[in-house]
This record gives structure tokens, C-alpha cells and sequence, in this order.
């Protein structure tokens, strides 16, 4: 965003509303600070070198520069070009807007800024400050664009000097900080050097799909989906959407939720209303304890936030929340839907390949497609347990049960009924917390007798199963109605080692293309495994010319 007003010292009765705080804090928030308004100025190219020991950095970027006018007063507190009057508090659409930063800088740390306008006839200018104020302005030739240069940080404060010892710790907050940044511009080149050494880079790209695997080594961009939706016609102005980049279930997860982030026009945010949305959301598609590897940005009207709530705006208000939290719902069934790749083998797969011929690579591009429109033909059945499907470019093995449990789960959630039973179930032994767990199911349960208790329904599934009792026990160990639809479904799936003919494959596979989430069963288990024809065809080495392999010379 360039901006297009000049730099403008804050009216008291404006600088007196804004959530002021301590923002130049450690060596990241400096340059996150010095970032944020390299992005302002329409920059999409950053350098940013760091001398942790000698507590020293420099950050240059390409963006629209500043005139020397602008130059002797960003520096001046209060001094922003991004708002005016108190009604721009309410409409804020740049990521800096309080005048704080340098001026904060200013006053820990020794600054050269300089500067050039974008316009073929401007000048460029080196302004130095010490000790917060302005000790020399000369005339520079430089390309268009800024370079602010600090150095001598903290040495007047000592006491955040040695808070702030660990290198290590302080290179993993800026790396972490850029990477957040360069997901919520990712048409932005970085790159960051470290005592002259280039530390790592992070090439530009259309959207952070392809941001992501540059930051998360082991993730790949096939073990990823992104989704864009639009909705126009919410907000004062229009023109809002949503950018979700979520790690396929049944391909990417994590051992703790620390890759949830939440981003709101330009800045990743703390908002754990929006983090628990998706954390429930992929509650029953990702192994226990797993947790989903998630990037969700938000791009809306200015006018539905609040950014004035603290002072590294890291806490923002949102306005109609409800209406976002139903669209990351929506969001996220769409990716399970969309996006799978029926070309794509999974990872077991790639490694056999990958043994087999070492000196080749295996890569398998293919558009990505919808699951329900690709025509699966149930053709065997492996163990009792495997059903093979063939298409037309190449196979699936589907684990009967848990596909089986995954269509009975989403139409346990669309229609959970409970029926009488025909003769009540006695079950012995249950505590009252067991009693209590029954009962907030919707089930019957009475005192019948000493430590005895019956049960008058239960969930239409389980009631014509020689094994209701068990798992009517099951159901009372606790949980809420979707852990009790889980197990119901696991308990009424048909189990491996059944053996099926053609038309009961075949009945399965057509219920199973249609669910919402087909990748993976409530419990987090893939479904189904890809062999396709074209990793097949290079697995036999079906591409060799035969005279050739057997050492014949062409004629």
C-alpha cells in the first residue's frame, strides 16, 4: 500500500485515543516495526541484515521512499501519513498507523535512515540521529526506496540489553516474525542475512500455499489446499474474502496446535474464538492428539475491526465474528471435498518407488479434481479387508471398515435417532456419573433394583446389535454427543475380515465418494490408498524401449 498522504504530526486529541505502549522491545519488534512500514510503502522486495552481537541491523526494501520533507518528521512522535482525525481510527487500512516506531527507535538506538521518492527527479537523502535527535542531513545517491540502518541498540538501556543474551532466541523470533509476514504478503521477496551470511530467503509467490513449505522444511505443497472464498456482499464496502491454506488430514499434522495462525488484512492476530472454530472443525477428521497445520487470512472491511486495542495490535475486535467463524466452517469442508488428488500416490507409496529406482525421481503432477465425480469401480477384495477400485487412470485400496465408519458417522450427525426398545437393557454396576453421561444422550435410563439400571432406548443403529449392552457401556464412559456418534459408528461398520460381494463393495464406495470428509475415517485414519497408472507405468519401467535394455543397437 503506498501511501498518498505526506507525514503529518497527530492532533493531541487524536494521539490521546491510541493504546500506547512500549513497541521497540527486542531485537524482532524492531523489525517487525521497520517491516510493517517498508510494507506500507508498497515494498515487495526486503533485505533485512542482522548483527545480533554487535547489536546492529539494517532493513532496505523497494518501496515508494520519502521525501526530505517526510524524512525530518517521521522520526517526530506521532508522526504517520496513514491517519489524521479520530474517525480514521475506526477504518484503519494500513499495518502502521500510531507514529510510535521510530521515533521509539530514536530514543534506544542510534538511526540512519536513508531515503528516495520513486519520482525520476527526486533526491535521495541520509538523515543520522543520536540520542533521539537529528545530528546530520546530506544529499545521497541511491535507488528508489528506503534503508534504515540501527545500531547501538539498547545501549542505553542495559537491563533489556541482558534480557535479551540468547542469540538463538533472538533469531528465532525474527525468523518466525518474517515468516508470518511473508504468509500474509506472499507476493513479497525476503531475504535475510545474519553476520553477512545469507540466513534464508523466502521467494515470492501468488498465494502462501507455496509460502508455507518454505517455512515448514517437511511439508510439501501436495501435502497442502488452499481455498479462496469471496463474500461480497458482507461488510460496508464489499469485496471480502477469505484465504484458508490447511494441511491435508490424511498427509499433514502436528503433535501440538502451534500451527493455527490467524491472520486479519495484512497481520497474523491472536484470536482464540477463531482458532477454536478450526480446532473443532478438524476435531474428527485428524489422528487423536493431532492437531491441524492451518493458515487462515481474512481479508474485510476496514470498518469491522478494531486495531486500536494494543499496542503491538497483535489483539484485535472483530466485528459480526459469527458470520467469519461460519464461513471457516465452510471453508474447511470445502478443502476435505475439493483438492484431492487422485493422481497423487501417497508417501508409502513415493518411498517404494523412490527404493526401487534411486537415480530416478518419481513426481506425479495431476490437476486436482472432486472425489465424488471420479468413476470408482469396485473390482476385488483383499484379506476381507481391502476394497480395489479401479478408474481410469489407475487404482485405490479403500479399508472397508473405516470407510464404512465414516459414512455412518456424517449421517449419524444429520440425523442422530434414538428408538425403543423392545425389551430393556440391564446394566449393572453404573456409577451416577455414568447414569448422568446416558441421560445427556437422550437415553432412558432407570433404577432397577440394587446397583441396576435400565436402559429403554438407544441409538437406532445399536439397537437390533447382539452387542448393545457393551456398547451401551461404552457410550457411558463419558464424552459428548459427537464422541457418542463416533462409537457408534465404529461399533456398526462392517468389520474387516467380512467378506463382501461386488454390489456390497460397490454400495460402500458410492456412499463413501459422497461424504463431506472422505480422506479420513472420525478417528484421523487415512481411507484410502493411490496407485495410479502413471507411477505404475514408471515403477515397471513401461517407458524403456525394449531393443535397448537388452544392449541391441537400433536399426
Amino acid at each position: 500500500m503506498i501511501p498518498s498522504n505526506p507525514i503529518n504530526i497527530l492532533p493531541l486529541d487524536v494521539s490521546a485515543l491510541l493504546a500506547a505502549g512500549q513497541v521497540i522491545d527486542s531485537l524482532s519488534g524492531v523489525v517487525r516495526e521497520l517491516v510493517e512500514n517498508s510494507l506500507d510503502a508498497g515494498a515487495d522486495r526486503l533485505v533485512i541484515s542482522l548483527w545480533p552481537y554487535l547489536w546492529r541491523l539494517q532493513v532496505v526494501d523497494n518501496g515508494c521512499g520519502m521525501s526530505l520533507r517526510d524524512l525530518r518528521l517521521a522520526c517526530a512522535p506521532h508522526s504517520t501519513s496513514k491517519i489524521a482525525q479520530e474517525q480514521d481510527l475506526h477504518c484503519i487500512r494500513s499495518l502502521g498507523f500510531r507514529g510510535e516506531a521510530l521515533f521509539s527507535l530514536t530514543q534506544f538506538a542510534d538511526v540512519e535512515i536513508l531515503s528516495r521518492c520513486a519520482t525520476p527527479d527526486a533526491l535521495g537523502w541520509r538523515l543520522i540521529y543520536r540520542e533521539g535527535k537529528q545530528v546530520s542531513e546530506t544529499s545521497v545517491a541511491i535507488a528508489p526506496g528506503t534503508i534504515i540502518n540501527v545500531t547501538n541498540l539498547f545501549s542505553n538501556w542495559q537491563v533489556r540489553r541482558e534480557a535479551l543474551t540468547n542469540k538463538s532466541h533472538k533469531l528465532k523470533n525474527v525468523q518466525k516474525m518474517i515468516g508470518q509476514m511473508a504468509l500474509c504478503h506472499p507476493h513479497v521477496h525476503w531475504q535475510v542475512r545474519v553476520d553477512d551470511q545469507l540466513w534464508f530467503k523466502i521467494s515470492p509467490s501468488f498465494n502462501p500455499l507455496d509460502i508455507l513449505p518454505q517455512i515448514i522444511k517437511p511439508v510439501g505443497a501436495s501435502d497442502l489446499a488452499v481455498q479462496e472464498v469471496h463474500f461480497p456482499n458482507h461488510g460496508a464496502i464489499g469485496g471480502e474474502r477469505m484465504t484458508l491454506v490447511m494441511g491435508l488430514p490424511d498427509r499433514c499434522h502436528r503433535q501440538r496446535p502451534d500451527w493455527v495462525k490467524i491472520a486479519v488484512n495484512g497481520r497474523v492476530v491472536q484470536s482464540g474464538e477463531l482458532e477454536q472454530t478450526i480446532l473443532s472443525t478438524t476435531s474428527r477428521i485428524l489422528p487423536r492428539d493431532r492437531y491441524p497445520l492451518c493458515f487462515l487470512h481474512l481479508h474485510i472491511c476496514p470498518s469491522q475491526i478494531d486495531w486500536n486495542r494494543h499496542p503491538a495490535k497483535s489483539e484485535v475486535y472483530i466485528h459480526t465474528l459469527s458470520f467469519y467463524q461460519e464461513q471457516i466452517k465452510a471453508g474447511i469442508e470445502g478443502i476435505l471435498k475439493l483438492n484431492l488428488d487422485p493422481q497423487v500416490s501417497n508417501q508409502r507409496v513415493k518411498q517404494m518407488l523412490k527404493v526401487a529406482e534411486a537415480k530416478q525421481p518419481y513426481c506425479i503432477d495431476n490437476p486436482h479434481s472432486e472425489i465424488s465425480l471420479i468413476n470408482l469401480k469396485a473390482v476385488a477384495q483383499i484379506n476381507n479387508t481391502y476394497i480395489v477400485t479401479e478408474h481410469p487412470t489407475g487404482l485405490w485400496l479403500i479399508e472397508q471398515h473405516i470407510a464404512h465408519e465414516r459414512i455412518l458417522y456424517e449421517r449419524l450427525q444429520q440425523d442422530w435417532r434414538l428408538v425403543s426398545l423392545e425389551k430393556p437393557i440391564v446394566l449393572n454396576l453404573l456409577s451416577s456419573k455414568a447414569v448422568e453421561q446416558l441421560q445427556s444422550l437422550g437415553l432412558e435410563v432407570e433404577a432397577f433394583g440394587e446397583q441396576a439400571w435400565a436402559v429403554r432406548n438407544a441409538p437406532a443403529l445399536l439397537a437390533e446389535r447382539s452387542d448393545c449392552p457393551e456398547a451401551l457401556l461404552e457410550l457411558s464412559q463419558g464424552g459428548d454427543l459427537q464422541a457418542a456418534q463416533v462409537a457408534t459408528a465404529c461399533r456398526s461398520a462392517i468389520r474387516n475380515g467380512t467378506p463382501l460381494s461386488l454390489t456390497q463393495m460397490q454400495s460402500i464406495v458410492n456412499d463413501w465418494k459422497i461424504t463431506r470428509n472422505p480422506r479420513t475415517c472420525p478417528h484421523g485414519r487415512p481411507i484410502y490408498l493411490s496407485l495410479e497408472e502413471s507411477a505404475l507405468a514408471r515403477f515397471f519401467r513401461r517407458h524403456w524401449v525394449i531393443g535397448k535394455s537388452h544392449g541391441l543397437s537400433p536399426t
